[in-house]
């Protein structure tokens, strides 16, 4: 699985801003807008907004350390190298955790879309047919060309702007508050802000994958000058793109408590702004974006499985091993393909707050690989370098700790759970601490 050949540096800062938005799969927005219309009280995109800033100063982190450790292993690679190797396992083991959980969204999102738009075929046909014809392909080793994700953010973008237009010509004719400017979505002064924190705690969700620029890293033209700026690019206009949309549709159904499914909230206010048409569109669009990120992300994961099962982090017979007559990690492709099954049992939440606590332990360590790096080792101590390298990551990572404190009770526990398991294999691999613990290979 593994290279030694040198990668040609081809890629220019549009072409890796492109790779990051169909990682990110901008069509997200629609994906959580209820529950998070129903968590922060009809504030959505001032939680995005909160989002956002957080966010900011992640990304700012993450550029920063990709200029001095250009690794596709991301988070891994830099806390690992940055601060320590036991850290670095840990870290490794929480991004493990959202490799393994993401495929399983794509899954419980298409079922949930399509259930709506087809009340008579039950939730479960569409999760299961799904799963099996991403599973099927993935054995046979198909992947997804860069070309069709570029599409897919092409047509993503497209629909987006249409949901906007037609919007703005509900609102302006007298439906949902009648007024295009309005400072309420933001911040309702009759309302907790705690609502708006617990939205962005959501929301955070929708940014993951502005990261991916860093593994680009090796095929990019400059990477110290580009890749800092595609991430900031990436997590600014992602950004800028969730804020507007869940403003309009804020104002075109303001009433956050009469959707018929919180789940398929989105879907309810498309239809309403463009009618069948608009939804069949969005049906379309969501189809192809679920697909793609769930193939994807599941031969990713199952990549991510066979490197460590290969290197020993995971046992080797079961984990390390390829297909005869495919090539392909088989075995990790139906194990992610058996934990995707909860897709049946589990709420979106529930997934979107457990993901997102991997997430925010990986944010709030590369803040502070910052500071470990920087500050401390390279000796950055003037004026300057203390604001880049001290305050401003410090100021990220707290902002991680405090939306990580603030999601959702089950997802804090079970995230907790799988942090303590990692924990207690890393003393076994270590043989209590005794040796360094093994790298992990996150390259995928």
């Amino acid at each position: 699985m593994s290279q030694t050949k040198e990668m040609n540096r081809s890629l220019g800062l549009i072409h890796v801003v492109l790779f990051g938005f169909s990682f990110m799969a901008l069509a997200t927005v629609f994906s959580t807008y209820g529950i998070a219309a129903q968590l922060s009280h009809g504030m959505v995109p001032g939680a995005y907004l909160l989002a956002l800033i957080v966010m900011l100063f992640t990304a700012y982190s993450y550029g920063q350390m990709s200029k001095s450790i250009p690794s596709a292993g991301s988070a891994y690679a830099y806390t690992q190298k940055a601060i320590n190797p036991y850290v670095g396992f840990l870290v490794g083991w929480a991004i493990l955790m959202d490799y393994l959980f993401i495929p399983m969204v794509n899954y419980l999102l298409f079922g949930i879309f399509f259930s709506a738009a087809f009340p008579s075929v039950p939730n479960y046909v569409w999760i299961l047919s799904m799963l099996l014809l991403v599973t099927v392909i993935n054995v046979r080793g198909v992947k997804l060309a860069t070309k069709a994700n570029a599409f897919i953010t092409i047509f993503s973008i497209a629909f987006i702007l249409l949901f906007i237009g037609l919007s703005i010509k509900e609102i302006a004719g007298g439906a949902g508050t009648g007024t295009l400017f309005s400072l309420k979505p933001f911040y309702n002064s009759e309302e907790p802000l705690s609502f708006i924190i617990s939205g962005a705690a959501l929301l955070c969700f929708s940014f993951l994958g502005f990261d991916s620029a860093t593994a680009f890293a090796e095929e990019t033209v400059n990477p110290q000058k580009n890749i800092p700026r595609a991430v900031f690019i990436i997590t600014l206009v992602g950004g800028a793109i969730f804020i507007t949309v869940s403003y309009f549709a804020q104002n075109v159904w303001p009433n956050y408590n009469s959707f018929v499914d919180p789940d398929s909230a989105a879907h309810e206010i498309i239809k309403f702004v463009g009618g069948k048409a608009l939804a069949s569109a969005f049906l379309a669009v969501y189809a192809v974006t679920a697909f793609g990120s769930a193939m994807s992300s599941q031969a990713s994961a199952s990549r991510v499985l066979y490197a460590m099962g290969r290197d020993g982090q995971l046992p080797n017979k079961f984990f390390g091993t390829l297909h005869q007559k495919y090539n392909t990690p088989v075995n990790n492709i139906l194990l992610i393909s058996a934990i995707s099954l909860l897709a049946l049992f589990l709420s979106l939440s529930l997934v979107a707050s457990f993901i997102n606590f991997g997430a925010f332990l990986a944010f709030t360590s590369v803040n502070i690989a910052v500071i470990t790096y920087y500050f401390v080792r390279k000796k950055e101590r003037s004026l300057k370098g203390t604001l880049l390298y001290l305050i401003i990551p410090a100021v990220g990572a707290l902002l991680d700790l405090w939306l990580l404190i603030n999601l959702d009770i089950h997802s804090k526990v079970l995230g907790s759970i799988w942090f303590a398991l990692g924990l207690i294999y890393m003393v076994v691999l270590t043989k209590g601490f005794r040796q360094k613990p093994p790298i992990m290979d996150l390259s995928a």
